[in-house]
């Protein structure tokens, strides 16, 4: 029979431990207007660009005084101009409709994708202001948002499983003093992070391979790269991302303070990785931020593997940074490791 007594005892012990908990208290009042500031600071201004066109050699058109141009369309409000250096790259992108038009103020010429209704609109935009440019056309499918997306959500399943799967499993050891009864036996920090470190990364790369294979058979995903390259990429991603949590979870004896921790680490991932909207136009602020997340690295190499159809050498930047990050936090993370306290 329902006790009204046993249960408010059972209730006010579950408050009073939580609101003498100050870690998690204060976490869980800081964290949401943090994130308030956050948005409100990455989704601020007057509007979003509609349109993003590709021009060859920006940043030296504005710099260089020697080629700079002034040109009433690169003033045109609601259009992200992005700057590139190789064309190849640009055209693709243009065939594939992650941008509307191609410009090459040095030698006159535009590229327009004739199945692209958005390139069609531009175009008109530009020939208003521009004139004597040689028009040039290229054609392509555009990829679908699922494609193009795939990275982003395979990876940030991935983030989730290697940041919540390893912090609390070792903080609910420590928590139920088993790390105390392991510190007992011959196992060092090292051997025990590095054990948890390769039995997440097994499982993260099993369920998401197992996934997308099955998804594959239904929604027959764009693929331009090799396979074992995707591979390559999205272990080393994961590594990263095991490594981080492993560093999280290295002190703490508190879940509330761990999951404050983790989803301080996820969201900024989440939002500003690329994993639902792309980088090209934003603040050079934003994207240098985005630089030191893991997931950035991880999302930004598998896509340009599926999409661009990249090699292991294309996307050597990436997996440098994700080898030095994961080298740093599994250091870190052995070097912080504590079995019983947290201090």
């Amino acid at each position: 029979m329902f006790n009204i007594k046993r249960f408010f005892a059972v209730f006010k012990a579950r408050n009073i431990e939580f609101f003498r908990d100050r870690s998690s208290l204060g976490w869980n009042l800081l964290f949401p207007v943090l994130l308030l500031i956050g948005f409100s600071f990455i989704f601020s201004g007057n509007g979003r660009a509609v349109y993003k066109v590709g021009v060859m050699h920006l940043t030296q058109l504005q710099t260089d005084t020697s080629t700079k141009i002034n040109t009433p369309f690169l003033a045109t409000k609601y259009i992200d101009f992005i700057d590139y250096q190789q064309f190849d790259k640009a055209e693709l992108k243009l065939s594939q409709h992650s941008i509307d038009m191609v410009v090459d103020f040095t030698n006159s010429q535009y590229w327009v994708n004739e199945n692209s209704p958005k390139s069609y609109l531009v175009e008109k935009i530009f020939l208003s202001t521009e004139q004597g440019f040689t028009r040039e056309v290229t054609q392509g499918k555009g990829i679908r948002y699922i494609d193009w997306a795939l990275p982003g959500i395979l990876g940030m399943n991935m983030m989730f499983s290697c940041l919540f799967g390893v912090g609390y499993v070792i903080v609910r050891y420590r928590k139920n003093s088993v790390l105390k009864r392991l510190k007992a036996t011959p196992l060092s920090a090292f051997e025990f992070v590095s054990a948890q470190l390769v039995s997440r990364l097994f499982i993260v790369m099993f369920i998401t391979s197992f996934v997308y294979i099955g998804c594959n058979q239904f929604l027959n995903f764009y693929m331009l790269g090799s396979y074992l390259d995707l591979f390559i990429i999205a272990a080393l991603g994961a590594f990263c991302l095991i490594s981080l949590g492993l560093l999280v979870a290295s002190r703490s004896k508190s879940e509330e303070l761990t999951g404050g921790l983790l989803n301080l680490t996820t969201w900024p991932m989440m939002m500003l990785s690329g994993v639902w909207f792309s980088l090209e136009g934003a603040p050079d602020g934003l994207k240098a931020f985005s630089e030191f997340l893991p997931l950035t690295h991880l999302v930004a190499g598998a896509r340009a593997v599926i999409t661009e159809g990249a090699t292991l050498s294309d996307i050597s930047y990436h997996i440098t940074v994700l080898v030095i990050m994961s080298s740093l936090f599994l250091a870190l993370g052995a070097y912080l490791f504590d079995w019983n306290s947290e201090r």
